[in-house]
Protein backbone atom coordinates (compact mmCIF):
# COMPACT_ATOMS: atom_id res chain seq x y z
CA UNK A 1 0.00 0.00 0.00
CA UNK A 2 1.07 3.43 -1.10
CA UNK A 3 2.93 5.78 1.97
CA UNK A 4 2.88 8.85 -0.21
CA UNK A 5 0.94 11.63 1.74
CA UNK A 6 -1.39 13.39 -1.08
CA UNK A 7 -2.01 17.17 0.26
CA UNK A 8 -5.61 19.16 -0.27
CA UNK A 9 -3.89 21.46 -3.41
CA UNK A 10 -2.66 18.78 -5.24
CA UNK A 11 -6.25 16.97 -5.00
CA UNK A 12 -7.55 20.30 -5.92
CA UNK A 13 -5.48 20.79 -8.79
CA UNK A 14 -6.26 17.39 -9.87
CA UNK A 15 -9.97 17.92 -9.87
CA UNK A 16 -9.71 21.38 -11.66
CA UNK A 17 -7.74 19.52 -14.53
CA UNK A 18 -10.47 16.47 -15.01
CA UNK A 19 -13.90 18.19 -13.09
CA UNK A 20 -14.07 14.56 -11.27
CA UNK A 21 -15.54 14.72 -7.67
CA UNK A 22 -12.46 15.44 -4.49
CA UNK A 23 -12.64 11.37 -3.61
CA UNK A 24 -12.42 10.43 -6.89
CA UNK A 25 -9.55 12.39 -7.30
CA UNK A 26 -7.81 11.73 -4.06
CA UNK A 27 -7.96 8.05 -4.71
CA UNK A 28 -6.40 8.32 -8.21
CA UNK A 29 -3.59 10.27 -7.27
CA UNK A 30 -3.19 7.47 -4.01
CA UNK A 31 -3.41 5.07 -6.90
CA UNK A 32 -0.49 6.64 -9.12
CA UNK A 33 1.66 7.40 -5.57
CA UNK A 34 1.11 11.08 -6.49
CA UNK A 35 2.20 11.21 -9.79
CA UNK A 36 -0.26 13.56 -11.69
CA UNK A 37 -0.40 12.52 -15.15
CA UNK A 38 -0.41 8.83 -13.79
CA UNK A 39 -3.78 9.81 -11.95
CA UNK A 40 -5.26 11.53 -14.73
CA UNK A 41 -4.72 7.91 -16.85
CA UNK A 42 -6.13 6.51 -13.77
CA UNK A 43 -9.48 8.96 -14.01
CA UNK A 44 -9.86 8.37 -17.68
CA UNK A 45 -9.43 4.18 -17.72
CA UNK A 46 -11.91 4.66 -14.72
CA UNK A 47 -14.24 6.59 -17.30
CA UNK A 48 -13.40 4.44 -20.07
CA UNK A 49 -14.73 1.50 -17.83
CA UNK A 50 -18.17 3.40 -17.09
CA UNK A 51 -18.70 4.28 -20.75
CA UNK A 52 -18.21 0.14 -22.16
CA UNK A 53 -21.12 -0.51 -19.55
CA UNK A 54 -23.08 2.75 -20.32
CA UNK A 55 -22.53 2.53 -24.39
CA UNK A 56 -26.15 1.45 -24.74
CA UNK A 57 -28.05 3.98 -22.73
CA UNK A 58 -29.91 6.89 -24.32
CA UNK A 59 -28.14 10.22 -23.90
CA UNK A 60 -31.69 12.04 -24.80
CA UNK A 61 -31.25 14.62 -22.33
CA UNK A 62 -28.08 17.14 -22.06
CA UNK A 63 -27.58 20.50 -23.25
CA UNK A 64 -27.66 22.41 -26.40
CA UNK A 65 -25.09 25.45 -27.26
CA UNK A 66 -24.18 27.70 -29.88
CA UNK A 67 -21.03 29.94 -30.65
CA UNK A 68 -20.58 32.83 -32.59
CA UNK A 69 -16.86 34.00 -34.32
CA UNK A 70 -16.20 37.37 -33.18
CA UNK A 71 -17.12 38.59 -36.69
CA UNK A 72 -20.69 37.15 -36.59
CA UNK A 73 -19.50 35.23 -39.65
CA UNK A 74 -19.53 31.72 -38.75
CA UNK A 75 -21.61 29.86 -36.14
CA UNK A 76 -21.48 26.25 -34.88
CA UNK A 77 -24.35 25.01 -32.87
CA UNK A 78 -23.83 21.22 -30.81
CA UNK A 79 -25.63 18.95 -28.62
CA UNK A 80 -23.41 17.50 -25.73
CA UNK A 81 -25.84 14.45 -24.74
CA UNK A 82 -26.56 12.89 -21.28
CA UNK A 83 -28.77 10.46 -19.54
CA UNK A 84 -30.67 12.67 -17.26
CA UNK A 85 -32.25 15.97 -17.31
CA UNK A 86 -30.21 16.95 -13.66
CA UNK A 87 -27.11 16.22 -14.50
CA UNK A 88 -28.59 17.80 -17.95
CA UNK A 89 -28.98 21.35 -16.00
CA UNK A 90 -25.61 21.13 -13.76
CA UNK A 91 -23.67 24.00 -13.86
CA UNK A 92 -20.29 22.10 -14.53
CA UNK A 93 -22.19 20.38 -17.51
CA UNK A 94 -23.06 23.08 -19.07
CA UNK A 95 -20.05 24.88 -19.06
CA UNK A 96 -18.50 21.73 -20.67
CA UNK A 97 -20.83 22.17 -23.10
CA UNK A 98 -19.45 25.41 -23.75
CA UNK A 99 -16.30 24.49 -23.87
CA UNK A 100 -17.04 22.43 -26.22
CA UNK A 101 -18.79 24.85 -28.40
CA UNK A 102 -15.37 27.17 -28.08
CA UNK A 103 -13.43 24.39 -29.87
CA UNK A 104 -16.14 23.35 -32.13
CA UNK A 105 -16.44 26.53 -33.97
CA UNK A 106 -13.01 25.74 -35.49
CA UNK A 107 -14.22 22.74 -37.12
CA UNK A 108 -16.48 21.92 -40.14
CA UNK A 109 -17.65 18.52 -39.49
CA UNK A 110 -18.01 16.44 -35.97
CA UNK A 111 -16.05 13.88 -37.02
CA UNK A 112 -12.83 16.47 -36.56
CA UNK A 113 -13.90 18.30 -33.80
CA UNK A 114 -14.16 15.23 -31.81
CA UNK A 115 -10.35 14.66 -33.08
CA UNK A 116 -9.70 17.77 -31.72
CA UNK A 117 -7.36 18.95 -28.66
CA UNK A 118 -9.06 19.66 -25.43
CA UNK A 119 -6.14 20.00 -22.55
CA UNK A 120 -4.06 17.24 -23.98
CA UNK A 121 -6.17 14.88 -24.85
CA UNK A 122 -8.89 14.34 -27.68
CA UNK A 123 -12.37 15.84 -27.09
CA UNK A 124 -13.62 12.02 -27.64
CA UNK A 125 -11.17 11.02 -24.82
CA UNK A 126 -12.90 14.12 -22.71
CA UNK A 127 -15.67 12.85 -23.10
CA UNK A 128 -14.96 9.29 -21.76
CA UNK A 129 -13.13 10.38 -19.29
CA UNK A 130 -15.70 12.69 -18.34
CA UNK A 131 -18.57 10.43 -18.44
CA UNK A 132 -16.40 8.43 -15.48
CA UNK A 133 -16.58 11.55 -13.49
CA UNK A 134 -20.36 12.02 -14.13
CA UNK A 135 -21.30 8.33 -13.69
CA UNK A 136 -23.49 9.12 -17.13
CA UNK A 137 -22.91 8.43 -20.84
CA UNK A 138 -22.37 11.68 -22.61
CA UNK A 139 -21.67 11.96 -26.28
CA UNK A 140 -22.30 14.56 -28.82
CA UNK A 141 -25.49 13.96 -30.29
CA UNK A 142 -25.47 16.57 -33.09
CA UNK A 143 -23.30 18.87 -34.38
CA UNK A 144 -23.97 21.95 -36.99
CA UNK A 145 -21.65 24.41 -38.60
CA UNK A 146 -22.75 27.95 -40.82
CA UNK A 147 -21.00 30.73 -42.25
CA UNK A 148 -23.11 33.88 -43.96
CA UNK A 149 -22.24 36.93 -44.40
CA UNK A 150 -24.23 38.02 -40.77
CA UNK A 151 -24.72 34.88 -38.60
CA UNK A 152 -27.34 34.80 -35.59
CA UNK A 153 -28.43 32.44 -32.83
CA UNK A 154 -31.10 31.80 -30.63
CA UNK A 155 -30.93 29.20 -27.90
CA UNK A 156 -34.12 28.11 -25.69
CA UNK A 157 -33.59 26.76 -22.30
CA UNK A 158 -30.88 24.78 -23.12
CA UNK A 159 -33.09 22.39 -25.29
CA UNK A 160 -33.13 23.73 -28.67
CA UNK A 161 -30.22 25.89 -30.65
CA UNK A 162 -30.70 27.77 -33.85
CA UNK A 163 -28.48 29.59 -36.51
CA UNK A 164 -30.07 31.91 -39.16
CA UNK A 165 -27.26 33.00 -41.82
CA UNK A 166 -28.04 36.73 -43.83
CA UNK A 167 -26.72 38.14 -46.68
CA UNK A 168 -26.48 41.39 -44.28
CA UNK A 169 -26.14 42.84 -40.32
CA UNK A 170 -29.57 42.54 -39.14
CA UNK A 171 -29.37 41.59 -34.84
CA UNK A 172 -32.69 41.39 -34.47
CA UNK A 173 -33.89 40.04 -37.96
CA UNK A 174 -31.40 37.59 -37.16
CA UNK A 175 -32.60 36.59 -33.53
CA UNK A 176 -35.95 36.52 -34.74
CA UNK A 177 -36.15 34.09 -37.48
CA UNK A 178 -33.77 32.24 -35.68
CA UNK A 179 -36.72 31.82 -32.70
CA UNK A 180 -38.95 30.80 -35.55
CA UNK A 181 -36.51 27.88 -36.28
CA UNK A 182 -36.10 27.19 -32.70
CA UNK A 183 -40.00 27.28 -32.57
CA UNK A 184 -41.52 25.92 -35.27
CA UNK A 185 -38.51 23.47 -36.79
CA UNK A 186 -38.61 23.84 -40.51
CA UNK A 187 -36.09 21.36 -42.63
CA UNK A 188 -36.45 23.43 -45.80
CA UNK A 189 -35.55 27.04 -46.22
CA UNK A 190 -38.34 27.31 -49.29
CA UNK A 191 -40.20 24.61 -50.73
CA UNK A 192 -37.90 25.38 -53.96
CA UNK A 193 -35.56 22.85 -51.79
CA UNK A 194 -38.21 20.29 -52.32
CA UNK A 195 -37.79 16.94 -54.19
CA UNK A 196 -40.73 16.69 -56.74
CA UNK A 197 -40.54 12.94 -55.85
CA UNK A 198 -41.43 13.75 -51.82
CA UNK A 199 -44.00 15.81 -52.49
CA UNK A 200 -45.71 13.85 -54.99
CA UNK A 201 -45.98 11.17 -51.64
CA UNK A 202 -46.69 13.37 -49.29
CA UNK A 203 -49.17 14.67 -51.26
CA UNK A 204 -50.64 11.35 -51.65
CA UNK A 205 -50.07 10.30 -47.77
CA UNK A 206 -51.65 13.58 -46.59
CA UNK A 207 -54.69 12.93 -48.57
CA UNK A 208 -54.99 9.75 -47.75
CA UNK A 209 -55.22 10.64 -44.11
CA UNK A 210 -57.82 13.25 -44.70
CA UNK A 211 -60.43 10.72 -46.43
CA UNK A 212 -59.88 8.66 -43.50
CA UNK A 213 -60.47 11.46 -41.40
CA UNK A 214 -63.50 12.14 -43.00
CA UNK A 215 -65.34 8.90 -43.26
CA UNK A 216 -65.29 8.92 -39.34
CA UNK A 217 -66.46 12.92 -39.36
CA UNK A 218 -69.33 11.55 -41.52
CA UNK A 219 -70.27 9.00 -39.36
CA UNK A 220 -70.52 11.42 -36.44
CA UNK A 221 -72.14 13.99 -38.93
CA UNK A 222 -69.65 16.33 -38.15
CA UNK A 223 -68.07 18.85 -40.99
CA UNK A 224 -66.04 17.55 -43.45
CA UNK A 225 -62.45 18.44 -43.99
CA UNK A 226 -61.38 20.08 -47.03
CA UNK A 227 -59.40 17.51 -48.86
CA UNK A 228 -56.20 19.49 -50.71
CA UNK A 229 -55.44 18.59 -54.67
CA UNK A 230 -52.09 20.26 -54.03
CA UNK A 231 -49.36 20.90 -51.16
CA UNK A 232 -47.17 22.45 -52.11
CA UNK A 233 -46.41 25.82 -54.14
CA UNK A 234 -43.95 23.59 -56.24
CA UNK A 235 -47.05 21.62 -57.73
CA UNK A 236 -48.75 25.52 -58.06
CA UNK A 237 -47.79 26.05 -61.97
CA UNK A 238 -49.00 28.83 -63.57
CA UNK A 239 -51.79 26.46 -65.30
CA UNK A 240 -53.19 25.29 -62.03
CA UNK A 241 -53.28 28.86 -61.32
CA UNK A 242 -55.29 30.05 -64.41
CA UNK A 243 -57.73 27.30 -63.41
CA UNK A 244 -58.19 28.09 -60.27
CA UNK A 245 -58.98 31.92 -60.96
CA UNK A 246 -61.32 30.19 -63.41
CA UNK A 247 -62.79 28.06 -60.72
CA UNK A 248 -63.16 30.90 -58.90
CA UNK A 249 -64.93 33.22 -61.22
CA UNK A 250 -67.12 30.44 -61.80
CA UNK A 251 -68.40 30.42 -58.00
CA UNK A 252 -68.59 34.19 -58.18
CA UNK A 253 -70.82 34.53 -61.21
CA UNK A 254 -73.27 31.38 -59.76
CA UNK A 255 -73.02 33.24 -56.64
CA UNK A 256 -74.45 36.30 -58.82
CA UNK A 257 -71.97 38.71 -58.05
CA UNK A 258 -71.26 41.64 -60.35
CA UNK A 259 -68.45 41.22 -62.69
CA UNK A 260 -67.61 44.56 -61.79
CA UNK A 261 -66.46 44.09 -58.07
CA UNK A 262 -64.80 40.51 -58.93
CA UNK A 263 -61.04 42.36 -59.28
CA UNK A 264 -62.22 43.32 -55.40
CA UNK A 265 -62.93 40.01 -54.81
CA UNK A 266 -60.79 37.45 -56.59
CA UNK A 267 -56.89 38.46 -54.89
CA UNK A 268 -58.91 37.11 -51.55
CA UNK A 269 -60.08 33.68 -53.27
CA UNK A 270 -56.99 33.28 -55.05
CA UNK A 271 -54.73 34.04 -51.69
CA UNK A 272 -57.18 31.45 -49.63
CA UNK A 273 -56.48 28.92 -52.77
CA UNK A 274 -52.81 29.06 -52.06
CA UNK A 275 -53.12 28.81 -48.58
CA UNK A 276 -55.45 25.75 -48.00
CA UNK A 277 -52.76 23.95 -51.10
CA UNK A 278 -49.55 24.88 -49.47
CA UNK A 279 -49.68 22.89 -46.36
CA UNK A 280 -46.32 21.09 -46.38
CA UNK A 281 -44.66 24.26 -47.31
CA UNK A 282 -46.45 26.30 -44.18
CA UNK A 283 -45.26 23.34 -41.69
CA UNK A 284 -42.05 22.29 -43.28
CA UNK A 285 -40.14 25.55 -45.06
CA UNK A 286 -38.91 28.65 -43.20
CA UNK A 287 -40.21 31.33 -45.13
CA UNK A 288 -43.94 30.15 -46.05
CA UNK A 289 -44.19 29.79 -42.00
CA UNK A 290 -46.44 32.19 -40.25
CA UNK A 291 -44.10 34.38 -38.50
CA UNK A 292 -44.36 33.65 -35.11
CA UNK A 293 -44.34 37.30 -33.76
CA UNK A 294 -46.64 38.21 -36.18
CA UNK A 295 -49.08 35.30 -38.16
CA UNK A 296 -50.59 38.19 -40.02
CA UNK A 297 -47.34 37.59 -42.67
CA UNK A 298 -45.37 34.74 -43.58
CA UNK A 299 -41.71 34.96 -42.38
CA UNK A 300 -40.96 35.56 -46.21
CA UNK A 301 -42.78 38.94 -45.40
CA UNK A 302 -41.18 39.83 -42.49
CA UNK A 303 -37.47 39.47 -43.87
CA UNK A 304 -38.28 41.31 -46.78
CA UNK A 305 -39.86 44.32 -44.86
CA UNK A 306 -36.53 44.41 -42.85
CA UNK A 307 -34.92 44.39 -46.20
CA UNK A 308 -32.73 41.06 -45.96
CA UNK A 309 -32.64 38.02 -47.14
CA UNK A 310 -32.13 34.74 -45.56
CA UNK A 311 -29.35 32.93 -46.59
CA UNK A 312 -29.45 29.40 -44.43
CA UNK A 313 -30.29 28.28 -41.20
CA UNK A 314 -29.34 25.29 -38.58
CA UNK A 315 -31.28 23.85 -35.97
CA UNK A 316 -30.22 21.21 -33.16
CA UNK A 317 -32.47 19.37 -30.32
CA UNK A 318 -32.13 16.96 -27.53
CA UNK A 319 -32.98 13.62 -27.87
Amino acid sequence: MSTVKISAAEVNNLRKATGAGMMDCKKALVEAEGDFDKAIDVLRKKGQKVAEKRADRDSSEGAAVTKINADNTVGVAIVLGCETDFVGKNESFLALANQFADIAINFDNKEDFLAADFGGMTVAAKLVEQTGVVGEKLEITAFEKLSAPFVGTYVHINKIGALVGLNEKSETVAKDVAMQVASMGASSLSYKGFDPAFVASETEARIAVIEKDNIELGRLGKTLKNVPEYISMAQLTPEVMAKAEEAAKAQLAAEGKPEKIWGNILPGKMERFISDNTTLDQEQCLLDQKFIKDEKQTVAKYVASQKVEVTAFKRVSLG
